[in-house]
This record gives structure tokens, C-alpha cells and sequence, in this order.
């Protein structure tokens, strides 16, 4: 999300995307396959939680490689989509837990690895932004990319909250509120204009993300959970509320 504010190139009227970015792409994402595997196993024990992990991994990788291959305007791939790479494999091995309702209830341990995992890949975020930067190849690619995996990691830990009874189905509004807003656009398509910058937006977006990680701590449960995980939700709702009554203003 950083990124997107530090991007300085447009894509339109660009050369297309060098055989060899597409190919340390394309590697890079082979061997990260490797871990996601193992790790997903390490979580659930099961294949069938490895094989999500797997393919979870290989549809946001597969996505973003087309995205890749069709806007990235570099000769480089760069360090910072290494990491963001690097971060979709870590997000998509915590898919595996949701091969087993109630996992994550029922095995503490397995509650505090996930959520010490969840810390290390939001700590990996802004990362990226600062090696782009350093770099000198920031991008709308880049930026895109950081975006889609925050919003597949908050849809995804609003599962693993819901799964494990943190918060009642309602919580997942905590994580599909990008998507049903996207949804919403395909009808409405004035909604997808620009939105000035507004920093309460960004803070609740990080808002968002904390409520949803301290959700997986077993010592948040209960009257607790539901109470913190209500403030979230409607937080959430007033910014998208807030930006949709902009949008309906100031449509052409």
C-alpha cells in the first residue's frame, strides 16, 4: 500500500515485459512452491492442507504473473517483488488450516505458530515499498500486487477467525469488504473512480488487519472477541460507507 503512493512510472505506451523478468518470475515461484508445501504440512499434518496451500500459491502467483507479464514496465524484477512473492507463499500456507474446522480451537500450539506466522508476513509488508524505492523500480505492477495479497490475507484471517468461532459469520465482512465493494462496481462503475487521500482511511485499514491477527491469539475469546471484532467491522463500514457517499456526490 506504500508502494502505491510512491509509484512514478506509467505502464501505458510501455515495451512489453522482458523474457527474463518472466523468468526469475517464474522460478522464483517454482521454488517458493517448495516451502508452501512444507509448511502447509507442517500446520495441518494432512496432504489435503498442503495441496491447498499449494494451490492457493500457485492461483495468486499465477494471477499476478499475468499482471506481471501485461503492466511491469522494468528490465528488473527486482528484491521487492521477491518479497511480496516471498509473502503470497507464506499467506497461501496459511490457507492449509482450513482443511480442519476448528483446528485452531482445538490445538493451541498450532493457534500461536499461525499467529506468530501472520505477525512475520505483516512485518514483511512495507518491505517491499522500501526496496522498490531503493531500488528505483517502483511500479502500478507493484503496488497492485502489495494491495491484492493485504486484501487476500485480511479475507483469509477473517476465515481462520470465523473458523475457529472468534466472532459469529458477520466477521467476514471484517475481510470481504474490497470484494463486495468490487463487486458492487460491476453495476455501479462510478465507483471505481479516483478517492482523495484520506489518512483515517489507511489507519483503518491497519486497524483492520491488527483486529484481525489478535483475533488468532487463544487468549482473545468470547465476549472478547465478538466485542473487538464488532469494532472492526464497523469501523470498516464507516470508511467504505464515508467513500461510497463521495463517490455518488461527485460522479460525472
Amino acid at each position: 500500500m506504500s508502494e502505491a503512493q510512491s509509484a512514478e512510472r506509467s505502464t501505458l505506451g510501455r515495451a512489453p515485459t522482458s523474457q527474463s523478468v518472466l523468468l526469475r518470475y517464474a522460478i522464483a515461484s517454482l521454488l517458493i512452491c517448495i516451502p508452501v508445501l512444507a509448511l502447509g504440512f507442517f500446520l495441518t499434518q494432512t496432504l489435503l492442507g498442503a495441496t491447498i496451500a499449494l494451490v492457493a500459491f500457485l492461483v495468486m502467483a499465477g494471477t499476478a504473473g499475468r499482471g506481471l507479464a501485461q503492466t511491469y514496465p522494468h528490465d528488473h524484477l527486482g528484491i521487492a517483488n521477491l518479497v511480496t512473492l516471498a509473502r503470497t507463499g507464506i499467506i497461501a500456507a496459511l490457507f492449509s488450516p482450513l482443511a480442519t474446522p476448528g483446528l485452531l480451537a482445538a490445538d493451541l500450539s498450532l493457534a500461536w505458530t499461525v499467529l506468530g506466522i501472520a505477525v512475520f508476513s505483516l512485518c514483511l509488508d512495507g518491505v517491499d515499498g522500501f526496496f522498490a524505492r531503493r531500488q528505483g523500480l517502483t511500479s502500478d505492477f507493484g503496488a497492485r500486487f502489495d494491495m491484492e495479497i493485504d486484501s487476500v490475507f485480511a479475507l483469509l484471517l477473517a476465515l481462520l477467525s470465523w473458523q475457529s468461532g472468534k466472532a459469529g459469520a458477520w466477521v467476514l465482512l471484517l475481510g470481504s469488504m474490497r470484494y463486495l465493494f468490487l463487486a458492487a462496481a460491476l453495476f455501479c462503475p462510478w465507483l471505481m473512480a479516483p478517492l482523495p487521500e484520506r489518512f483515517s482511511r489507511k489507519a483503518i485499514c491497519v486497524i483492520q488487519i491488527g483486529i484481525l491477527i489478535a483475533l488468532l491469539a487463544p487468549i482473545i475469546n468470547g465476549l472478547l472477541s465478538w466485542t473487538i471484532a464488532a469494532i472492526g467491522t464497523l469501523l470498516l463500514i464507516y470508511s467504505f460507507g464515508r467513500d461510497v457517499v463521495w463517490l455518488a456526490r461527485h460522479r460525472s
